[in-house]
């Protein structure tokens, strides 16, 4: 099992995070190499990679396209419209889907850069 966090808008547009975990089976993915673990396949339609300064900041929007956003550098606190904070580091994944409502504010904490690759989803 893994886990990963989610950002939604829910029908009053308020944006909310979830703890989300998915399972992981055991896949002979490709062979000759030994089985690992593997989850689902979500369908995504282009990634590419954002660097946003040490001290960015936003005010409050919600996101052009569902996407997954993986922190490669830097660390990034991200406020959900109900108030709720959460910090991403390096290795933090964020399935971010809060396309309609108030959407989130964020900002690039501490004082090293961020590298971040987004995925885009259908």
């Amino acid at each position: 099992m893994a886990t990963y966090i989610r950002l939604y808008a829910d029908d009053r547009g308020e944006s909310h995070f979830a703890d989300i975990e998915i399972d992981l089976e055991l896949t002979d993915y490709a062979p000759p190499a030994p089985p690992l673990s593997l989850s689902s396949f979500t369908p995504a339609t282009q990634f590419g990679f954002m660097n946003a300064l040490a001290g960015w900041s936003s005010d409050w929007h919600p996101t052009s396209k569902r996407n997954i956003f993986f922190v490669l550098t830097g660390e990034w606190e991200v406020t959900a419209s109900d108030g709720e904070s959460r910090r991403f580091a390096p290795g933090s994944v964020l399935l971010v889907e809060d396309t309609t409502g108030k959407g989130h504010s964020s900002r690039v904490v501490g004082e090293t850069d961020s590298l971040a690759a987004m995925v885009q989803l259908d």
